[in-house]
């Protein structure tokens, strides 16, 4: 048996960087030429993927990571490791993507073929030949490859429908969702039988067709989180139409202008928006509701059991949706993107202790050896370049300081 799964937990790791080489040029009577190590290959990324032929989120409940390839290692004689192999995540369209600490919607796919960047993969580390100069003409250093970036997402999904049905327990909507489409929802006599959304394709002719979505029953108080409705609801925010269907035969005699009246009320509080769409109230179940009930009712009514009304319903709903798609531009996706900073920045971690972040300076320390004096000779020469001395000294370092820049530490001593 299948199951719908519209929300879960992700976590993408890309690849680690190859690291590069220590390598020198060995010809014949030379027995120590030129540095000729190669540079590390780039770890693989992860992307997020929209694909049509992927029906829920069910792929990652269980299985919740997601790893890139690693780059391999530089060799001797210039030779460039290969690069990590980049994961392509396949998602529904309509996912939403939030890190899942803070909340913050990182990119919401919509439509079949989107991409969004998960993890940056990791740079490759340079070899020793990278590091030659006038005065450095047997560099014994190469750097460490990056590690990839590592993050936990949290994915949800909401459905991309034409028509939402949208009605209180037990309204007859997976009845009706199953007359007029293929889909076979579960039907039984008793409130909450729906427990996951259901989508089913109405056919009316070779042209003209369109997705209804079941959604599970709400009640009073679902846009505060009562109920089932409230994990529901977001999957009516992409619908174009709304068909609220009205139980006239209800068993607690709650009146139909009363379910009318808490579902809209439920609508406007989830989204004011959604009060805007196209709607169609539906009153169902005549073929066991009050004769009189039915006569006042002032909208139209059904019976999915007897197909009374069926047949018009659908027509008035192919038509709103054929205005609305006519109406609306094509949906765009939503990714945000945020440039890595070159900048550096320092944190005071403890009594006489500072952290010292950004991506150039953690690479000017990562390298493979930095017991040699040559490395460290190096080292200094690019902090003073990015400016980490004046910057450390801004923050109030003191002689014998101990600063971090990624596991590297030091002492600080300030320029005499």
């Amino acid at each position: 048996m299948s199951q719908f799964v519209d929300e879960c937990q992700l976590n993408v790791r890309a690849g680690d960087g190859g690291a590069g080489c220590v390598s020198f040029r060995r010809e014949g009577p030379v027995a120590m030429g030129g540095p000729n190590g190669g540079d590390g290959g780039k770890g693989g990324d992860v992307w997020l993927v929209a694909d049509r032929n992927v029906a829920s989120l069910l792929a990652f409940r269980d299985h919740p990571h997601r790893i890139a390839g690693n780059g391999v290692h530089g060799k001797g004689k210039d030779l460039h490791g290969r690069r990590g192999e980049s994961l392509e995540v396949k998602v529904p369209e309509g996912t939403v993507v939030r890190d899942m600490y803070s909340g913050e919607v990182l990119a919401d796919l919509q439509n079949h073929g989107d991409r969004w960047l998960a993890a940056h993969g990791g740079r490759g580390g340079r070899g020793n030949a990278r590091f030659l100069t006038n005065r450095r003409r047997a560099p014994s250093f190469a750097e460490q490859g990056e590690h990839g970036e590592e993050r936990w997402l949290k994915l949800e999904l909401k459905l991309m429908a034409d028509v939402a049905l949208v009605g209180f327990p037990n309204a007859g909507k997976s009845t009706l969702i199953s007359v007029v489409s293929a889909a076979r929802p579960k039907i039984a006599a008793y409130p909450f039988t729906t427990l996951e959304p259901h989508l089913g394709v109405v056919r009316i002719d070779d042209d003209t067709d369109f997705v209804v979505a079941d959604i599970p029953g709400l009640i009073e108080g679902a846009a505060e989180g009562k109920g089932l409705g409230h994990r529901f609801l977001r999957h009516v925010e992409r619908a174009r139409v709304l068909c609220v269907l009205v139980d006239l035969a209800p068993v607690d005699d709650t009146s139909p202008e009363a379910q009318l009246d808490t579902l809209l009320h439920e609508l406007e509080k989830y989204d004011p928006d959604l009060l805007e769409r196209p709607r169609v109230v539906v009153g169902t179940k005549t073929d066991s509701a009050d004769p009189a009930l039915v006569s006042a009712w002032n909208h139209p009514t059904i019976s999915a059991v007897t197909n009374q009304g069926v047949r018009e319903l659908v027509g008035r709903l192919a038509s709103l949706v054929h205005e609305a798609r006519q109406e609306e531009p094509l949906s765009e996706s939503r990714v945000i993107l945020r440039p890595d900073s070159d900048g550096a920045w320092i944190e005071r971690v403890a009594e006489r202790e500072y952290r010292v972040h950004g991506r150039k300076v953690e690479r000017a320390v990562h390298l493979n050896d930095v017991t040699t004096p040559e490395a460290l000779d190096y080292i200094e020469e690019r902090l003073k370049k990015l400016g980490v001395p004046r910057l450390l000294a801004r923050a109030g370092a003191r002689d014998g300081d101990v600063v971090w820049i990624g596991a590297f530490s030091f002492d600080y001593r300030p320029d005499r």
